[in-house]
């Protein structure tokens, strides 16, 4: 109990640090979270008597993956990178031709990666080989989808990182509690701890919660001002109008129920 007591802290502690750095810092949080879900997907269908036959194959899953890192945040922070080095003007040449040619780059990276394949296939491991190679091609785009709409979202203000993230752990924690002080009634088969209770509940408590973050979260511009470079200073913008309360006039029977 004390060491998941202690865990959670420093979880919390470590999750709250990297979003008081800024955007940059949340980036490279969700970068290297993203290199552990891919290793632990390439791990699953890998098998250490195939491999053995196979020296330096593993290294061409990550090949990929590189590769189309480099395809996807090449085009997410090629605004960001320019609007970062604009002073220096070597550096703002040097990064303009990077970005100017980046989607050839990768496009010679990925036949290099396909040439080096084919090289490595052997007779009576065709069949793994080309497992390995379509399973591959799914983890990229199961894996990059969705983290390169979570940058696309930290860029455009921490909030949008911020509140799903802290809606999904709400989600998870009271899914327990709920269902573990009212749970009665099996929701599905394929859990059975899962109960109607808990859903219900769990349901409405999140839907609450969205409406008071959105409304504690929405006051600091650190967390709803837009990063339109790779610095990390502090930011000040103009919330906009998504971010600045309104007011609204119910009708008359409304007002008189609530009254």
């Amino acid at each position: 109990m004390w060491i998941r007591t202690y865990s959670t802290v420093w979880m919390i502690g470590g999750f709250a640090l990297v979003v008081y750095m800024g955007h940059l810092y949340i980036t490279a949080m969700v970068v290297v979270i993203q290199i552990f879900m891919a290793k632990e997907l390439f791990n699953l269908l890998r098998k250490a008597h195939e491999d053995e036959h196979l020296p330096g194959f593993r290294l061409l899953n990550w090949h990929f993956f590189f590769t189309a890192m480099l395809f996807v945040y090449g085009r997410l922070l090629s605004q960001p990178l320019v609007n970062s080095v604009t002073p220096d003007k070597f550096l703002y040449q040097f990064v303009s031709s990077l970005i100017k040619y980046q989607m050839a780059i990768c496009y010679f990276l990925y036949i290099a990666g396909f040439m080096w394949f084919i090289l490595t296939l052997k007779k009576n491991m065709y069949k793994y080989q080309f497992r390995q190679y379509a399973w591959t091609h799914m983890i990229l785009i199961v894996v990059f989808t969705q983290s390169s709409f979570t940058v696309a979202n930290i860029f455009e203000g921490i909030f949008w990182f911020l509140l799903p993230a802290s809606l999904i752990v709400i989600n998870d924690i009271f899914a327990y509690v709920v269902g573990f002080f009212f749970g009665r009634t099996p929701l599905i088969k394929l859990s059975p701890k899962k109960t109607w209770e808990g859903f219900i509940g769990v349901s409405v408590t999140t839907m609450i919660s969205a409406f008071v973050l959105a409304n504690i979260l929405g006051r600091f511009q650190w967390l709803t001002c837009p990063r339109k470079d790779l610095s990390t200073g502090w930011l000040q913008c103009d919330p906009g109008p998504l971010f600045k309360p309104e007011y609204y006039t119910l009708p008359g029977w409304i007002s008189q129920w609530v009254c």
